[in-house]
C-alpha cells in the first residue's frame, strides 16, 4: 500500500523535533569541530588562519607528547577490558546463583558508577594522600611496612598512573557487572539442565554455554569500556590534573589543555584525531565479535 504525502508529511511532523536537536547539537559540532581542525584560531578573534592538513601532520609526526598520553590511555583500557570487566563477570556470576540478598550486592555494586567523578576523584586524592592518607596508614600499622609511611602514591612517577586506573576500574565495574547480569539472565535454565543431565561440570557449561551466549553482551561492555576509558578526564583532573611531570596526561586532558592555552584549531584536529582512533578500535571490536558468532 503506497503512502500519500500528506501522510508522509504528518509522520514527518513527529520525526522534526528530533531531527532538529540532533542536527544542533549534534552533527553541525561535529561537522563544525571539522572545519576548526584546519584553521589556526586562538577561539576569540574573528580571524582565523588556514593551515590544511599541517595541523594533522605536526601531531601525527612531531608531536611525542599526544602519542605518550594515547599509551597513557591505552594502559587505562587494557587493564579496564582485563581486571575490570573479569571482576564484573566474576560478580555477575555469583549473583546470577541467586545468592541471599542478591539485590542488596546489585545496589552496591551499581553505587560507584553513579557517584560523581570529581568527587570521587578527590576523596582517593585523601586516600593515597602521603602524609596523613588512609591507605599509607593501614599499610603501616595493619601490615607493618614502614617504607610506606610517607610514599606519595599520586607524585610518583612510578606509581601515579596506576593509582589512577585502580580507581577508574573501582568505580566503572559496576556498569560491566550490570550489562553482564542481564545477560546471565537471558540465558535459558534449560541449557544447564540438559548440560547437568550430560555430565557437565560448572567449567564446561561455562566454556560451552556461557561464555558463546554472552558473546553480544561482551562485545556491548567491551566498547563501552573502550570509550569510556580512553575517554577518561573528570578523575585524571581531580586527582593528578596530569602530573607528575605529564604522566597521568591522556588525549583528552591534553585536548583540554591545548583549548585551555587558546589553540583551539589545534585541539580540534587532536579531537578529530582521537574520534578516528576510537571509531577503528570499535570497529574492530565488532568484527572481531561477529567472527567469533559465527
Amino acid at each position: 500500500m503506497r503512502i500519500s504525502n500528506k501522510e508522509k508529511a504528518y509522520n514527518m511532523m513527529f520525526i522534526a523535533p528530533a531531527l532538529i536537536l540532533f542536527m544542533v547539537f549534534n552533527l553541525y559540532p561535529i561537522l563544525r569541530t571539522i572545519q576548526l581542525s584546519f584553521f589556526e584560531w586562538n577561539g576569540i578573534d574573528r580571524h582565523m588562519t588556514f593551515v590544511g592538513f599541517q595541523q594533522y601532520i605536526d601531531i601525527l609526526f612531531y608531536n611525542p607528547i599526544f602519542w605518550r598520553s594515547m599509551l597513557n590511555a591505552g594502559y587505562i583500557t587494557l587493564l579496564s577490558l582485563t581486571l575490570q570487566n573479569g571482576l564484573a563477570l566474576m560478580l555477575a556470576l555469583l549473583v546470577n546463583r541467586q545468592i541471599r540478598g542478591d539485590n542488596i550486592y546489585r545496589v552496591i555494586f551499581f553505587l560507584p558508577p553513579v557517584l560523581s567523578g570529581i568527587v570521587v576523584g578527590l576523596i582517593w586524592r585523601f586516600v593515597y594522600d602521603g602524609n596523613h592518607g588512609i591507605l599509607n596508614h593501614v599499610l603501616v600499622y595493619t601490615f607493618g611496612l614502614e617504607q610506606f609511611r610517607d610514599f606519595a602514591w599520586l607524585s610518583e612517577i612510578r606509581t601515579a598512573l596506576s593509582a589512577v586506573t585502580v580507581v577508574h576500574m573501582w568505580r566503572g565495574f559496576g556498569y560491566g557487572f550490570i550489562i553482564l547480569l542481564a545477560g546471565l539472565q537471558t540465558i535459558p535454565q534449560d541449557l544447564y539442565e540438559a548440560a547437568e543431565v550430560d555430565g557437565a561440570d560448572a567449567w564446561q557449561q561455562f566454556k560451552y554455554i556461557t561464555a558463546p551466549l554472552l558473546i553480544p553482551v561482551f562485545t556491548l561492555v567491551s566498547i563501552l569500556t573502550v570509550l569510556g576509558s580512553m575517554q577518561i578526564f573528570d578523575l585524571i583532573y581531580s586527582m593528578t590534573r596530569g602530573g607528575p611531570a605529564g604522566h597521568t596526561h591522556v588525549p583528552i586532558t591534553r585536548i583540554y589543555e591545548y583549548m585551555s592555552n587558546g589553540e583551539f584549531g589545534y585541539a580540534t584536529a587532536m579531537a578529530i584525531l582521537f574520534g578516528i582512533v576510537l571509531l577503528v578500535v570499535s570497529a574492530a571490536q565488532i568484527y572481531v565479535s561477529k567472527k567469533l558468532n559465527r
